[in-house]
């Protein structure tokens, strides 16, 4: 009977995986290239989308902030009141402006030398303490409902974050005017 056995033959060229693998390689790499910055801006310098939502988002929370500061001063008696949600809305501060450096930089009953307003910027604030409240808390409506707003165009972890300051913000609100009651 013949011998069906062959000998092994050497491969002419790459094998199959060592193709697909260095396929994968090439469009990895290329995919990375032309998706990140290092710059964290566009070619032609622009920020990206991304950072001038989180840009923004920074203001917006720095001018709430303001808002809290100068109903804390107009009217002390609400210390005890405002001062947890100011330091919440504090730390919206510092986790839109800044995403690497840590949430607990400031100490918690300071506002950091970036969210602190200017003078000249301070908001009106109402004689009566129960107007300042209900104030503070349709700014903090008006802010969380732009934010529900703005996190449909944006990027999946500025999504989170944003949807997810959006909810504290409405939670602010409801205790604000819970207080009413």
């Amino acid at each position: 009977m013949p011998s069906y056995l062959t000998a092994p033959r050497s491969p002419s060229g790459p094998r199959r995986r060592s193709l697909l693998t260095g396929a994968a390689g090439v469009a990895g790499a290329a995919l990375l290239t032309g998706c990140t910055d290092s710059s964290g801006t566009d070619a032609d310098e622009r920020p990206s989308a991304a950072r001038r939502l989180r840009a923004r988002a920074a203001a917006d929370s720095t001018e709430l902030l303001g808002r809290y500061d100068a109903v804390l001063a107009a009217h002390p008696s609400l210390d005890a009141r405002l001062r947890p949600l100011r330091t919440e809305v504090r730390r919206h501060v510092e986790a839109f402006a800044d995403d690497r450096a840590p949430a607990s930089a400031a100490p918690s009953g300071s506002p950091t030398a970036s969210a602190a307003p200017s003078a000249s910027a301070a908001p009106s604030v109402a004689e009566d303490p129960k107007e300042a409240v209900r104030e503070l808390a349709k700014a903090e409506r008006t802010l969380a409902d732009r934010r529900a707003k703005a996190l449909l165009d944006a990027p999946a972890e500025q999504a989170r974050l944003l949807a997810s300051v959006a909810a504290a913000g409405a939670a602010h609100a409801y205790l604000l005017t819970e207080g009413d009651k």
